[in-house]
């Protein structure tokens, strides 16, 4: 791995005017050593991280920042310039330019290297040997903490920044010395004076005092964290710290960077007489700290007025003012991102109903497809295996099947729903979830109508918890009070407000996919495809997939040639990067090509995700590739007709196809044209880079070199 910073990734000469032009020039020199890939997209990420807050910060000193999925390193480069460049800072141009770059996945090694930078900015002979440098090479060495090279930019940046560090030795010693002579010498005075001025005899022996116990230190706790957590968090808990010790405060900061965070202890944040949260994104485990006086501020103010937050927290703790009681988060919000939108935890809730769903959609639908592949299509006719079954019959063992099948099918919308609002609420949730999906079925509002119920459980349950509850009642809300009052309110919107226009809706779509032919299912097809080929896996892909299934519920023509598109097209990214890693290899990395392997395995097996290694080392080309061809296989499904009972891929369901030969034609049809255009886009980025994709430097990286 390769050092943070090097003597090439130093301008001691800076002479760009602007901070877009500072970004530019560092950028470059980072893209000359190949530690960017894309100098222009590693340019707009670094815009868009400084639009959300300026990088400047007091003391001369800027420092842009971001995480790329365009570099291929954590790298940092450095420049000085003579006549100030404004990056937003209160006090005006900074002379000292930091830009830090960390990949997407950047490891936790390299980024404690740049907290450890971050939080000797905040140190003025740290700055100040910066300031006096004269060589790259040695700015370098100070930056990567070289011991030696530290020490001897050290003793210039102090000469450089004054006599205060001598000023504070001489000082510092004349303290030592008053220590150890005028204090020595007073107390012994006045021992002797007590002696002379009393007889031995007439003094009494008198108990000593007991010794006054010091005073506590008044302690706080506080959160650090910024958007990208490279830097702004770390000089935050730096400045804090230091305030806290100037303050005769105990301080203990738990910096939420990316590198992870670890927590503090329970016992300390217990004891704690007050909270700090200098954030711009969102406190993990916010929960922690209820009922403690807490300020909370931006991460600058954590860098620039330290003093002021301790003295807040302080003031509120003297006043008794504490922050409200925790309520409860909900399963799905205790591990979300800290810049989660609400569009994003939106995401995450349906998620969580259809990631529970999936395991009955399996169980049921396979049992039921190999019920029609024993049985027949009639199977769904038979009478009740628990009035008629006959061992010896392979009809009787068929219908069995179909009718565990399709009990277990029978839970999709109430599952779908109790785990949706399960994620928006906790357990609290489950009840009028399930409720409202059992109502939805009731109705006839299928899938649709369950996904409705679930989030309106969830909102209920949510809108319930904020009430304020007297304590003496708090023990029976989640058992008896929460669930009674959402089935209530959930069950009157779904019977009488949402329910019927659901059931409407979701009764055109079913005719709709029934009466599907010619060209608009061909489209629907194409579209289907390119939606399960996007994100690999992703929440589009979920979407579509879940359509399908729910038309599965009510099978008819339209709905069976829906699952059959969908399936088709879920294999063709993985094997479509296989294919493509078998023909052109060396447009790949030798990780690549040993992905290519599995790939095939992954593909055939309907595991769309098997081309994720791909489409992250070089989106632009892998997902429209896999997209184009996910379209022509599931516009082929459809215009061949195929169809498909079981809610899977795969070969293995290939016996339960309607039209097999065609759907693995189309399959093959899909997986030729993405692989034929992953190589043509990969070829001629290769062109126009002049060296194959195998070449040392590239494989050094482990990531392809976008053009």
């Amino acid at each position: 791995m390769s050092e943070l910073i090097t003597a090439e990734l130093v301008d001691l000469d800076l002479s760009a005017e602007t901070k877009d032009a500072a970004a530019r020039s560092l950028a470059e020199r980072m893209a000359a050593s190949g530690r960017v890939t894309d100098l222009e997209g590693f340019l707009a990420d670094v815009a868009a991280r400084e639009a959300q807050m300026p990088t400047g910060l007091d003391g001369g000193i800027g420092i842009p920042h971001c995480r790329s999925t365009h570099v291929t390193e954590p790298t940092l480069a450095f420049g000085r310039s003579a006549s100030g460049i404004d990056f937003g800072a209160p006090d005006g141009p900074a002379d000292l330019i930091f830009l830090i770059a960390a990949p997407a996945g950047g490891d936790a090694d390299h980024l404690s290297i740049l907290s450890t930078l971050a939080r000797h900015l905040m140190d003025g002979e740290f700055t100040g040997a910066l300031r006096s440098a004269t060589e790259p090479g040695r700015a370098a060495s100070l930056i990567r903490g070289d011991a030696p090279e530290a020490a001897e930019a050290g003793a210039a940046g102090a000469d450089a920044t004054g006599a205060d560090a001598t000023g504070a030795d001489a000082t510092g010693a004349d303290a030592s010395g008053a220590d150890e002579t005028g204090a020595g010498e007073a107390a012994e005075e006045p021992t002797t004076a007590a002696a002379e001025a009393t007889p031995p005899a007439a003094a009494e022996p008198t108990p000593p005092e007991p010794a006054a116990q010091p005073a506590a230190p008044f302690r706080i706790v506080a959160i650090t964290s910024c958007p990208t957590g490279i830097a702004h968090t770390y000089m935050a808990a730096e400045s804090l710290e230091k305030a806290g010790t100037a303050a005769g405060v105990e301080v203990f900061v738990e910096t939420q960077g990316s590198a992870g965070f670890k927590r503090l202890d329970p016992q300390l944040v217990a004891d704690a007489d007050g909270v700090i949260f200098a954030h711009d994104v969102e406190v993990r485990d916010k929960e922690r700290f209820a009922g403690k006086p807490i300020v909370d501020v931006g991460v600058k103010a954590g860098i620039n007025r330290p003093a002021e937050l301790i003295a807040e927290v302080r003031q509120k703790a003297a006043r008794g003012e504490v922050s409200a009681p925790a309520r409860p988060t909900a399963p799905m919000d205790k591990g979300a991102g800290a810049t989660d939108s609400y569009a994003t935890r939106l995401r995450k809730w349906l998620m969580t109903g259809v990631s529970y769903m999936v395991p009955f959609v399996a169980a049921g639908g396979l049992l039921i497809a190999l019920a029609f592949a024993i049985g027949g299509y009639t199977i769904n006719k038979a009478p009740s295996v628990a009035d008629h079954f006959v061992w010896t019959e392979a009809t009787s063992w068929a219908a069995l099947l179909f009718q565990i099948g399709g009990v277990a099918f029978g839970f999709l919308v109430p599952v779908l729903a109790g785990f949706i609002a399960y994620g928006m609420a906790d357990r609290p949730g489950l009840v009028p979830g399930f409720v409202g999906g059992a109502i939805a079925l009731t109705i006839n509002a299928g899938f649709l109508g369950g996904l409705i119920a679930g989030l309106i459980a969830g909102a209920v349950v949510m809108a319930i918890q904020r009430v304020t509850i007297p304590p003496v009642l708090r023990g029976i809300m989640p058992v008896v009070v929460i669930p009674l009052i959402s089935s209530v309110i959930v069950g009157f919107l779904m019977f009488l407000v949402v329910g019927k226009p659901v059931a409407a809706l979701q009764k055109g779509l079913t005719d709709w996919l029934s009466g599907l032919s010619g060209a608009n299912a061909i489209i629907l097809g194409a579209i289907l495809g390119l939606m399960m080929c996007f994100d690999l896996g992703g929440p589009l892909n979920k979407v579509a997939y879940a359509f399908a299934v729910g038309g599965l519920a009510n099978p008819n023509e339209g709905s069976l040639k829906v699952m059959a598109a969908v399936m088709a097209a879920g294999m063709v990214p993985p094997l479509a990067m296989a294919l493509a890693t078998t023909v052109r290899g060396r447009l790949f990395t030798k990780a690549e090509r040993e992905n290519g392997k599995a790939a095939w395995v992954l593909g055939a097996s309907f595991i769309t995700e098997g081309a994720i290694p791909f489409a992250a080392a070089d989106p632009l080309r892998v997902i429209p590739s896999a997209m184009a061809g996910g379209a022509v296989t599931g516009a082929l499904s459809m215009a061949f007709g195929c169809t498909l009972r079981a809610p899977h891929g795969g070969i293995f369901v290939v016996p339960l196809i309607g039209q097999p030969l065609l759907y693995l034609l189309a399959i093959a049809i899909g997986t030729c044209v993405s692989a034929a255009l992953v190589i043509l886009l990969k070829g001629l980025r290769g062109a126009s880079a002049g060296s194959p994709a195998d070449t040392p430097a590239s494989d050094a990286s482990g990531v392809t070199v976008a053009a």
